[in-house]
């Protein structure tokens, strides 16, 4: 199967570029041939948009595993291609929840357990990732819904993150709720920052780009945002 996706192994430095729609297939084509057991994983980020059909290339593959056999699985197979393993501090410095990267000199890998830095890819979030594809013999990628897309980026600073974040809200049709019980869900994983980065994200929609996010739906954030606050407060008290 070298002929479905040739890579080159990663120079110190490497730097990925844009894999588009196609080639994105052809490589997870290749590593599925690779598998000798099945593997089933959930693309988030870029690459999930790719899936949507929200955008047309990304500059990383993310994706979150359920646990590590399944993770060392993969890359093993996607090292068979070429792919090497590279440090993770020069992209995400020293956050918690990091994921193991592989590097081609055309492609990274972003490979996560359970916790994307911040967010947890929760069972409600594994729930709503209805579309499914088949690669090669044993790889199964399951897509993350766009609403829990847009509930990880809120959680970062990163410039292409908004961008990302307006192609959402401005292709699809947003179910508010889901987002605010997401948020909410995060807390209670120990995310203590979700509702905040979300309104946020939100309110940046709002007034920067004009987009229309309900009142309510900011109102109940900032009042969820306020609980949690005062909630912390009674907490040092006792």
């Amino acid at each position: 199967m070298e002929g479905l996706y040739s890579v080159k192994p990663c120079r110190p430095g490497g730097v990925s570029k844009m894999i588009s729609i196609p080639d994105q297939e052809k490589l997870f084509i290749g590593i599925g041939e690779r598998l000798e057991k099945p593997v089933s994983v959930y693309a988030i980020g870029g690459t999930a948009m790719m899936m949507l059909g929200i955008k047309e290339a990304t500059l990383d593959i993310d994706l979150v595993f359920n646990n590590k056999r399944d993770r060392d699985r993969f890359m093993i197979a996607a090292q068979s291609l070429g792919f090497e393993k590279t440090d993770a501090i020069e992209v995400y410095g020293l956050q918690k929840n990091t994921p193991e990267m592989l590097q081609s000199k055309e492609t990274r890998f972003d490979l996560f357990i359970g916790k994307v830095i911040s967010s947890t890819f929760s069972e409600s979030m594994k729930k709503r990732a209805l579309q499914t594809h088949e690669y090669g013999r044993n790889l199964i990628i399951k897509v993350a819904d766009f609403h829990d897309i847009l509930i990880m980026k809120s959680a970062t600073s990163r410039v292409k993150d908004e961008g990302d974040i307006v192609s959402i809200v401005t292709s699809q049709k947003i179910d508010w709720d889901i987002l605010v019980e997401s948020a909410k869900e995060q807390i209670s994983l120990g995310n203590e920052t979700a509702i905040l980065t979300l309104g946020h994200r939100l309110e940046s929609l709002k007034n920067k780009h004009k987009i229309d996010v309900p009142k309510a739906i900011l109102d109940a954030l900032w009042g969820l945002l306020r609980k949690q606050i005062d909630e912390k407060a009674d907490e040092k008290i006792k």
